[in-house]
């Protein structure tokens, strides 16, 4: 995502703010969603919106941290990819 470890901590504290002040919203249910230990579909239309943002994060946070060529690289697979002229290229594992 980018952000420095102070500017996530303020984020999620906003966020936590919004959350507090916003009427019909339960935390605790917002929570219980993001834990894996409530339904989504359970929450009112407010509640769902926190959730889906959190998830818009999380979601976001581990495409910045996506690194497949070393995945495949760790696993030997050889993989695909778009060169800088915009052809295909192939790129075969060291450990092939």
């Amino acid at each position: 995502m980018g952000r420095s470890v102070s500017e996530q901590v303020s984020h999620w504290a906003r966020l936590g703010r919004e959350l507090e002040r916003s009427p019909g919203v339960s935390v605790a249910r917002v929570h219980a969603v993001l834990a894996g230990e409530r339904s989504y579909d359970d929450l009112n239309s407010s509640e769902q919106a926190f959730v889906r943002s959190a998830w818009d994060e999380q979601i976001a946070d581990r495409l910045a941290n996506l690194d497949l060529a070393a995945h495949f690289e760790a696993q030997g697979h050889s993989w695909a990819e778009i060169a800088a002229d915009g052809s295909l290229r192939i790129v075969e594992s060291a450990k092939r």
